[in-house]
């Protein structure tokens, strides 16, 4: 006995347009979700570029709440410095009246 022989694979063109028209929906939704994606990204890049330009001023300090407590850091430093003299002083004295105490007994 002889084999017949072997008729291969037949693809009829309606069978190949069916293909093509599922691969052309696949593509289009592929499209729509690289729409999407490019979308978040421009959102996330605009983020990204604010959030920079607001750490960019906190390290030069040009906040106007950094440029207020520098102010005030700089006004509390200012009128510190007579309590370390007055100390000095009353030391002055304590000692004075120690030693005058003493001098006069």
């Amino acid at each position: 006995m002889s084999t017949p022989p072997d008729p291969g694979v037949i693809i009829t063109p309606g069978q190949m347009y069916q293909e093509v028209q599922n691969l052309s929906r696949l593509v289009s939704r592929m499209d729509g979700k690289l729409d999407g994606i490019l979308a978040d990204t421009r959102e996330i890049k605009g983020d990204v570029l604010d959030h920079e330009a607001r750490i960019r001023a906190l390290e030069l300090g040009g906040t106007d709440r950094q440029k207020r407590e520098t102010a005030r850091i700089d006004e509390l430093e200012t009128r510190r410095w007579p309590l370390p003299a007055l100390g000095a002083v009353a030391a002055l004295v304590g000692a004075a009246g120690g030693v005058a105490g003493v001098l006069l007994r």
